[in-house]
C-alpha cells in the first residue's frame, strides 16, 4: 500500500469515529451519519483503486465486475432504506448483521483457498530464507481464517435467528434446552480443538476441519440467540451489532486491511459498550443476557391459570381529554405498539396541542423499548418531538409520583410493576418505568394480549389504570380533536 492510501484510510477512519461521535446524540445524529456516508465512500473507493493498481492485465475484467457488485448492493439498500417502515428496521439492522457475518465466512474461506497476493508474496520472500518464519507466518493466516470463519459463523446465524424472532416467525420466548450451558460448551470446545488438525493440513485438506467448524460454531450462534427471550431483543440487536464488527475486523486481519480492521474494532466495541450499558439499564449482566440465565436459576413459569387481581377499566376518548384538560403535568411513554401503529405524528400533534392550553408534556424513554436500541428516540425525532422533553429513565422515574397523567401508548414489558415483585417473572429484576405511582395511567391498547415476552402485567388491573382501546393513532387522533374542542 502506498503512502498517499495509507493516508485517505486514515481520513476514513477519523470520519467513522466521527461518525460514531455524531450517532451518541440526537442533535446530531444526521452529521454522524454523513461523516459515515463520506468515509465508506471513500474507503471503498481507495480500496478500488488498490485492487485495481495490483491486479495487473485482468483488471478489466475485475473492474467491471466491481463496479456492478457496487451498482447491484447500493440499489438494494436504497430500496430497502426507502421502503422500509420504522417498525421493521429492528429485523432490517438483523439481517444486515448477518450479511456482515456471511462476508466474513466467504472471506476466510475464500483466503484459504486463494491465499491473498500480499501474504502469498510475503510467503514467497521467507521461502528461501526462514523456514521457521514461513512457518510462524502461515500458522498466524491460519488462525486468523480459524477465527474470521467462526465468529462469521455465530454472528451469520445467530442474526438470522434474531430476524426471525422479531419478525414474528419465531416465538420470542426463550428457548431453554436441559443442559444447555454445557451444550454451549462443548459446541465452543469443539470449535478450538478443530483448529489444531487445521493448523497443520497441507493445500485444500484442511476444508475437511474447516467446514464442520463453520458449521459447529453456526449451530452455536443460532443456540445462543434462541435462549434469549424477547425482552431481552434490544440488546440482543446490540450485542449482534459487536459480533459483525469483530467478524469485519478478523476479516480485515485475513486481507491485511488496516482500515477494515479499525473499522471493525470500532464497531465492535462501541456494540460491547452499548450492550453493557443496556444490561445495567436493566439489572442484568451481560453474561446472563448472552447465555440464556448463566449462574441464574431459570426463572419459573406462572401457575397455570394465574392472572392478576382486579378488574379492567377502561375510558372513553372524552373523559381521557377532561383528565388531560385538568392536569398540570403529562407524561407519555411510548413504546412498540405506537411504531406499529405509525402513531408518532399523532402523539406529536397531542403534545403540540396539550402545550398550547398550558399542560407540562414530558415523554419517558426506557433503555430497551421497542425491539432496536434508541428505537422510540427515533421515531419522536422523526414526529418533530423536541428533544429536550425526552427524558431518559434514570432522569424522570421520580417524576411519576407529582404527575397527574400518564399516557402509555403500545408499551407493556417496560412498565411492569411484576419486573419489581414477582420473582417468578422472566423480567424480574428489570427496572421499569413506574408509572403506577401517578394520579391516573392511561393504557393505549388493541386488546389485552400480553408484551413481547409473553408477561402479564399487573399494571392494567390496579385502582388507577384505565385501558383505551382501539387503533394507538386512531385514538390519540381522536383525542386531539377532543382536547381541541
Amino acid at each position: 500500500m502506498n503512502g498517499v492510501s495509507i493516508i485517505l484510510y486514515l481520513v476514513a477512519g477519523v470520519l467513522f469515529i466521527r461518525s460514531l461521535s455524531g450517532l451518541s446524540k440526537q442533535e446530531s445524529a444526521r452529521q454522524g451519519n454523513l461523516f459515515g456516508i463520506v468515509g465508506m465512500t471513500l474507503a471503498i473507493s481507495v480500496a478500488a483503486w488498490n485492487w485495481i493498481d495490483n491486479s495487473g492485465a485482468t483488471q478489466s475484467v475485475g473492474l467491471a465486475v466491481l463496479l456492478g457488485a457496487i451498482v447491484v448492493g447500493g440499489a438494494i439498500g436504497a430500496v430497502l432504506a426507502k421502503r422500509v417502515e420504522m417498525t421493521g428496521m429492528p429485523e432490517l439492522v438483523a439481517v444486515l448483521h448477518s450479511f456482515v457475518g456471511l462476508a466474513a465466512v466467504l472471506v476466510g474461506i475464500s483466503s484459504y483457498l486463494t491465499p491473498v497476493a500480499n501474504r502469498g508474496a510475503a510467503l514467497a520472500a521467507l521461502a528461501g530464507v526462514d523456514e521457521t518464519a514461513r512457518h510462524a507466518e502461515l500458522i498466524v493466516h491460519r488462525a486468523e481464517i480459524w477465527i474470521g470463519v467462526a465468529v462469521g459463523a455465530l454472528t451469520f446465524t445467530g442474526s438470522i435467528v434474531a430476524w426471525a424472532k422479531l419478525r414474528g416467525t419465531l416465538s420470542g420466548r426463550p428457548l431453554l434446552l436441559p443442559g444447555r450451558h454445557l451444550l454451549n460448551a462443548v459446541l465452543f470446545i469443539s470449535i478450538v480443538a478443530l483448529g489444531e488438525p487445521f493448523g497443520r493440513a497441507t493445500g485444500a485438506d484442511g476444508l475437511m476441519w474447516l467446514l464442520p467448524m463453520t458449521a459447529i460454531a453456526g449451530v452455536m450462534g443460532a443456540h445462543l440467540v434462541l435462549a434469549i427471550g424477547g425482552a431481552d431483543m434490544p440488546v440482543v440487536v446490540s450485542l449482534l451489532n459487536s459480533y459483525s464488527g469483530w467478524a469485519a475486523a478478523a476479516a480485515g486481519f485475513v486481507l491485511s486491511n488496516d482500515l477494515l480492521i479499525v473499522t471493525g474494532a470500532l464497531v465492535g466495541a462501541s456494540g460491547a459498550i452499548l450492550s453493557i450499558i443496556m444490561c445495567r439499564a436493566m439489572n442484568r449482566s451481560i453474561l446472563n443476557v448472552v447465555f440464556g440465565g448463566f449462574g441464574t436459576a431459570d426463572a419459573k413459569p406462572p401457575e397455570p391459570g394465574a392472572a392478576p387481581a382486579g378488574k379492567v377499566q377502561d375510558m372513553t376518548v372524552a373523559q381521557v381529554a377532561t383528565s388531560l384538560l385538568q392536569s398540570k403535568k403529562v407524561i407519555i411513554v411510548p413504546g412498540y405498539g405506537m411504531a406499529v401503529a405509525r402513531g408518532q405524528g399523532a402523539v406529536a400533534e397531542l403534545t403540540r396541542t396539550l402545550q398550547e392550553k398550558g399542560v407540562n408534556v414530558q415523554f419517558a424513554i426506557h433503555p430497551v423499548a421497542g425491539r432496536l436500541p434508541g428505537h422510540m428516540n427515533v421515531l419522536l425525532a422523526e414526529a418533530g418531538v423536541p428533544y429536550d422533553i425526552v427524558q431518559e429513565m434514570e432522569h424522570i422515574n421520580s417524576d411519576f409520583i407529582h404527575t397527574d397523567v400518564v399516557l402509555v401508548i403500545g408499551a407493556n414489558d417496560i412498565v411492569n410493576p411484576g419486573a419489581l415483585d414477582d420473582a417468578s417473572s422472566p423480567i424480574y429484576g428489570m427496572p421499569v418505568l413506574e408509572v403506577w405511582k401517578s394520579k391516573l395511567v392511561v393504557v393505549f391498547k388493541r386488546g389485552m394480549a400480553s408484551g413481547y415476552a409473553g408477561v402479564e402485567n399487573p399494571l392494567f388491573y390496579l385502582d388507577n389504570t384505565r385501558m383505551l382501546f382501539g387503533d394507538a393513532r386512531k385514538s390519540i387522533e381522536a383525542l386531539v380533536s377532543a382536547v381541541r374542542e
